[in-house]
């Protein structure tokens, strides 16, 4: 989350790209994970690390998959199953599922 005082050091006047200062702007990106291009007194566009970048990507294809997931559930809940009655469809038992162990994936 973004604090009063944070938004106010991540704003960079677009007339410092017109005065060869843009160098020195990406490199605040190592430090800062967004800076806000101001013209005219107006947030213009908003620069992201790398990194930044891809944790905001991320959390959109996560909640892009929720509500996939929601959507999914609510149109079709008459197809799920409960974890017994899938044990008991499967002839499993809980102490085949503890002799079992852990599994791995890689």
């Amino acid at each position: 989350m973004l604090y009063t005082a944070d938004i106010l050091d991540s704003l960079v006047p677009i007339t410092e790209f017109n005065r060869d200062q843009a160098s020195k702007i990406f490199d605040r990106l190592h430090s800062e994970s967004r800076l806000i291009v101001i013209k005219n007194n107006q947030p213009a566009a908003i620069i992201l690390s790398p990194s930044e970048f891809q944790r905001v990507s991320e959390m959109e294809e996560d909640y892009t998959l929720l509500l996939e997931a929601i959507r999914r559930l609510k149109e079709d809940s008459s197809s799920t199953y409960s974890r017994e009655d899938v044990m008991s469809e499967l002839d499993i038992s809980e102490a085949d599922l503890a002799d079992a162990g852990d599994v791995v994936m890689e």
